[in-house]
């Protein structure tokens, strides 16, 4: 199981996913889920990916063949006139993947398991955000749900829930999807350390604010002791309970 989370802002779109892949708990690899494309000045766009590894893999590569095949007529990420072409094309590519894998992952019961979120912008468009399922459907992101979640969400969405607007900073919204990593990270040994962040600026049509976070990065514990901290203390606040 994986952690992957974006929201989307009026200042343009914030990304963040954790490495961890299991496969039993004597099993346990980093990859890499979150991936993005770009033309500087032109388009940029960004992948989150959670669920079956071998499915998400083999959409990521069937993305990547397509736009290193070298046919200009071929259909691509990078000649999609907009995000929603493009959510409509890596849908088709979830499709013909469950077309090849499909039966023989229903087979074995494990089931076809994948989910996406992708966002970016298009020339003047403004920033957006999908979330894909493994049908290959897709629900756009909106003023009133500014963010979404893939694989292991329940322990990260109460924070979401309560303080996500839209109006908010792109940092401040980055340091609010760490707090929601941390809650997860405390409470799933199924995602883990690092995790990848990209935030994206609108209107700029190219990354430049990316990180990798790893398990002795200082601003993530120090924000994780404070996010305690501050639990504590509001907590004792709060008059006890009486019969």
């Amino acid at each position: 199981m994986t952690y992957g989370v974006a929201l989307r802002l009026e200042r343009g779109l914030v990304f963040g996913a954790d490495t961890r892949t299991n496969a039993g708990i004597d099993n346990i690899a980093q990859y890499r889920k979150l991936q993005f494309w770009r033309k500087p000045g032109e388009r940029v766009i960004v992948l989150l990916a959670a669920g079956n590894l071998a499915v998400t893999q083999s959409v990521v590569s069937l993305i990547n063949e397509q736009l290193s095949s070298g046919e200009p007529d071929q259909p691509n990420l990078l000649n999609q006139p907009s995000m929603f072409r493009v959510a409509r094309h890596i849908g088709d590519i979830i499709r013909r993947v469950r077309e090849t894998d499909g039966p023989s992952l229903e087979a074995s019961k494990s089931g076809f398991n994948a989910s996406f979120i992708l966002g970016g912008q298009i020339g003047s468009e403004r920033p957006t955000l999908f979330q894909i399922y493994a049908e290959g459907n897709f629900i756009e992101a909106s003023d009133d749900t500014p963010f979404f979640q893939i694989g292991e969400h329940k322990y990260g969405k109460p924070i979401l829930d309560r303080v996500a607007q839209p109006k908010m900073r792109l940092g401040e919204a980055a340091k609010l999807m760490l707090l929601s990593f941390d809650s997860t990270l405390r409470s799933n040994l199924s995602v883990g350390m690092p995790i990848d962040i990209l935030i994206y600026e609108r209107d700029s049509l190219d990354v430049r604010r990316e990180k990798r976070i790893e398990d002795d990065d200082e601003y993530f514990k120090k924000l994780s002791a404070a996010w305690s901290d501050a639990l504590r203390q509001a907590f004792a606040k709060i008059d006890e309970f009486k019969v």
